[in-house]
């Protein structure tokens, strides 16, 4: 049996081979394109500004219906999970901090996730038979086919745990990335005398163009210190909305200065000493891997081309050779 049989009718292996090969060249045409090719930032930024405009406008032209439809689907999607009761189960309330490791902290967030972890194996499963017995696209066994659905099911059950993963580690990225800059100017705040929440609350003032992340998790714990009846429930909620080690470092320093009576301003320094040398290390250890990074691509990509380079003229000088001798 071979792999091509299973392919619709009217689809061959060659076909599928020259679209490859064509698809394969206008990715090496466009990656080289747009390699070369020198870019306005000004000119991309004013078109992003003018189309942000437009859509803002198209917003407050159909708002109504836009929020007439949103709270009709939410509404569907809150009965659901109302009717199997899991916003009282233990589920949600792990739910609530996964989300908002992902900046995700509304109440409807959650209904969302749910709903797409009950709703989405089925929609996948269902989408599978239907392709298989319904419309015939492919020509498999049954236990096959079956074997497919379910897998379909499986990969619509997880499909929203990894994609609420995937956005956590990019915020992650994006937090670590901005987090040795808010403590330089953490400490320069606190070397000025401000207090820790105000120290907080000038900073994220200060990193919303750099960094929204970083300045969205201290704007909130600027907040939760002013009506937290303890400060370190506060400082705990930061990194339990993160769960990052270097902002568990941050939040103990923090919590140990308070505690102890130790000058904030060279905790601080030390602290983003400590983490700016840390990324350095990062930066080098990245550099280092390179070389052997490149070796794949070098021996995949490059090699084959010089052997057909060097050695190409000289097998066809030889054939030559060969082929005058035999006449």
């Amino acid at each position: 049996m071979n792999i091509f049989d299973f392919l619709p009718r009217g689809i061959t292996g060659e076909s599928i081979i020259v679209l490859a090969a064509g698809a394969a060249a206008f990715g090496t045409v466009y990656a080289v394109w747009s390699g070369l090719v020198a870019r306005d930032p000004l000119g991309s930024r004013a078109k992003t500004l003018r189309q942000h405009r437009q859509t803002l406008k198209d917003g407050m032209m159909s708002v109504r219906r836009t929020q007439k439809r949103t709270k009709a689907a939410m509404g569907l999607m809150r009965r659901i999970i109302n009717r199997f009761d899991l916003m009282r189960s233990h589920h949600a309330a792990k739910t609530v901090d996964f989300l908002a490791q992902a900046g995700w902290r509304a109440k409807d967030a959650v209904i969302i996730f749910l709903f797409c972890k009950i709703c989405l194996p089925f929609v996948f499963g269902g989408a599978a038979l239907i392709a298989f017995y319904v419309f015939s696209l492919f020509e498999l066994p049954d236990v096959i086919r079956l074997l497919v659905a379910m897998v379909c099911v499986v990969i619509g059950a997880y499909m929203p745990e990894v994609f609420v993963k995937n956005a956590i580690q990019k915020r992650r990225a994006l937090i670590q990335k901005g987090l040795t800059d808010a403590l330089d100017l953490l400490f320069i705040c606190a070397e000025a005398g401000l207090a820790l929440d105000a120290a907080l609350t000038r900073v994220a003032r200060e990193m919303v163009l750099s960094s929204p992340q970083v300045a969205d998790e201290l704007m909130l714990t600027s907040v939760e210190l002013g009506f937290l009846p303890d400060r370190k429930t506060a400082l705990q909620n930061l990194v339990r909305r993160t769960d990052m080690p270097s902002i568990r470092g941050v939040v103990n320093t923090l919590v140990q200065t308070e505690k102890y009576g130790t000058p904030l301003s060279q905790a601080l320094r030390v602290l983003s000493n400590e983490y700016r040398n840390e990324r350095m290390l990062k930066a080098e250890e990245k550099a280092a891997k390179l070389p052997a990074t490149l070796t794949v691509p070098l021996i995949v990509f490059i090699m084959p081309t010089l052997f057909v380079v060097l050695l190409g003229p000289a097998i066809l000088r030889a054939l030559d050779g060969l082929g005058s001798l035999a006449w």
